[in-house]
């Protein structure tokens, strides 16, 4: 039987008076890609912003690993091996790449620093060639391997990518798709939230689409991916 790592049950939020997620059930087996679609503010960020405790959810649970964490705070999601990078990767702009990355590591078991920087560096070698530049002077691309690389060094068991592909090139994208593959095939377990609706439903084992702050499919990656209605809407027919 499969292994739940991550479940939101009928999960509402709202931004005041505005209601952005209406009753969301979704779920997360340990080891699989899923990945939740949708337009422009459909709700998806909102809803990684419930796990993370921005927004706080209304109504509904989030659960992670058998543990409600619906009200925890954020620095205490952390520290239960969760990494978000977050949409425009935030990077420290004034600080070095490996400053960036020792940063990421500040919950990780410090005697696992070294082998930890060291793997983060086989898996993006643009960073351990870039690792005394400053992180405002890397190009997008970089510093979106900069802030995966940074979310890794924290050992998580469920990595969070909010729009990991958004205003890179087309190379740099397939780049980091292939990452995120490698981290799938080392049995990590990714939450993916995209606009680039192929390139996610090619990688994911499973996916959601989001229409305003609803939850109005779920299938297979690849059944969505030939699904009509879905190609239409977000595939550009």
């Amino acid at each position: 039987m499969e292994k739940v790592m991550l479940s939101f049950d009928k999960v509402s939020a709202h931004y005041g008076k505005i209601q952005a997620l209406h009753d969301v059930s979704l779920h997360i087996n340990q080891g699989e890609i899923v990945t939740l679609i949708g337009a422009n503010g459909a709700g998806k960020t909102t809803l990684l912003g419930t796990l993370c405790g921005d927004p706080r959810a209304s109504s509904g649970r989030v659960v992670f690993d058998g543990k409600d964490i619906t009200d925890w705070q954020t620095a205490k999601i952390m520290r239960e091996a969760v990494a978000i990078v977050p949409e425009g990767r935030r990077v420290f702009s004034r600080m070095t790449v490996e400053e960036n990355l020792a940063m990421g590591g500040f919950f990780a078991e410090r005697d696992r620093f070294q082998e930890r920087i060291k793997w983060v560096y086989e898996l993006f070698p643009r960073l351990h060639e870039r690792r005394i530049q400053r992180a405002g002077t890397m190009s997008g691309g970089e510093q979106q391997m900069l802030a995966i690389g940074r979310a890794l060094m924290s050992q998580p068991r469920l990595l969070l990518l909010d729009e990991p592909s958004l205003g890179l090139a087309p190379i740099i994208i397939q780049q980091i798709f292939n990452t995120i593959e490698q981290l799938r095939e080392q049995g990590m377990t990714i939450f993916l939230v995209e606009q680039n609706a192929n390139q996610a439903l090619k990688l994911a084992d499973r996916g959601y689409v989001l229409e305003n702050g609803h939850v109005v499919l779920e299938d297979t990656g690849a059944r969505l991916l030939a699904n009509e209605a879905v190609r239409s809407a977000y595939l550009g027919g």
